[in-house]
């Protein structure tokens, strides 16, 4: 047992190097493609919420259309078809912009949920004091979704994390992506996909902890949604 934990150890210290390019990658799409979730997921929530009807068809065509297709075939239709159209893109950007849309989908239903919890009264309450509607989105409504929003946002993250394992998929040299070159030299199949396991617990355990962290920092007493990603 002792030999084979050593010859773990320098497996894992012998390839370094490629795992922590792949921890850099998969971090960078992680982050990345939540922040354009994030950009993009909010103001279609908002669209979706207090917006005009033909804009409200789009948005639900939007994220209807992502919620309903495979997050895989996105990420091909991107990698794909985006140069037949002149769009040129690396893997790496392919990834990140794919998930990214697929995550503005899932956020602008996270945000649409939280909106839809907060009481009308106080829609009554803001325009009795001179808020135009405009106004009462951004500072009455707005606040308060993102600090309902914090345990839906939570969930996201880390399944963008697990997520970002497809990118390996075209050639994007994420974790799953390095450990593969790394079994393919080693045939340490169990130990290597063991300890790429452990790696997106420990990352998940991390970001789950940061977003406690802020949740607690802006919780609003009372203010508070359960949700759940359903996997399509």
């Amino acid at each position: 047992m002792l030999e084979v934990l050593q010859g773990v150890v320098e497996v894992l210290t012998k390839y370094a190097p490629l795992l922590a390019e792949g921890l850099k990658n998969t971090l960078l799409v992680t982050v990345a493609s939540f922040v354009i979730g994030f950009a993009l997921g909010l103001p279609l929530s908002v669209v979706r919420m207090y917006g005009l009807p033909p804009l409200k068809a789009l948005v639900t065509v939007y994220v209807e259309l992502i919620r309903g297709t495979p997050l895989m075939l996105q990420l091909f239709l991107v990698y794909y078809a985006l140069p037949t159209l002149g769009i040129a893109l690396s893997p790496l950007q392919a990834a990140i912009l794919a998930l990214g849309l697929n995550s503005a989908a899932y956020q602008a239903e996270y945000f649409r949920t939280a909106m839809g919890s907060i009481p009308r009264g106080q829609w009554g309450a803001a325009l009795g004091i001179g808020l135009s509607m405009s106004a009462a989105v951004r500072h009455v409504v707005i606040p308060q979704v993102l600090r309902i929003a914090v345990p839906m946002l939570t969930n996201e993250a880390i399944y963008l994390l697990k997520y970002s394992s497809i990118a390996s998929l075209i050639t994007v040299p994420e974790l799953l992506y390095m450990s593969r070159i790394i079994t393919s030299r080693t045939f340490m199949y169990v130990q290597v996909y063991a300890f790429l396991g452990l790696t997106y617990v420990m990352i998940g355990s991390v970001i789950a902890k940061l977003m406690r962290r802020v949740e607690t920092i802006i919780a609003v007493p009372g203010l508070t949604v359960s949700h759940s990603r359903s996997l399509m």
